[in-house]
């Protein structure tokens, strides 16, 4: 997985997700927008992360996640993620260039 360049910033994480407040759209492919990472972050439970080629593309890297653990997502990967036991607990914590727009505008992480 990517490392967050040295000049990115936390601007915005989610609440804690459980099976119960998954959003819908994490378990399907999805991306993120250019100039965003996403970190991953196991609270409690096993989370797999599987990333893509492209939009259509084949499973390119499969990453279990425990719990204590992190991961990175770059910026435009595709990718979903399966919450692996009943317990599972994960947030996302989202980082820009700390002088963008997106940072200033508090934008929204995804390509809508």
């Amino acid at each position: 997985m990517a490392l967050i360049p040295k000049d990115f910033v936390n601007y915005k994480s989610t609440p804690i997700f459980s099976h119960d407040s998954v959003p819908k759209m994490l378990l399907h492919m999805h991306n993120t927008k250019a100039g965003v990472y996403g970190q991953i972050q196991v609270l409690a439970g096993q989370l797999t992360f599987y990333g893509f080629t492209d939009r259509r593309g084949e499973l390119d890297k499969q990453i279990v996640i425990n719990a204590g653990e992190t991961a990175i997502s770059h910026p435009e990967y595709w990718h979903k993620v399966e919450l692996m036991t009943d317990d599972t607990e994960f947030r996302i914590h989202f980082y820009a260039q700390k002088d963008s727009e997106i940072v200033a505008q508090q934008q929204s992480e995804r390509n809508e």
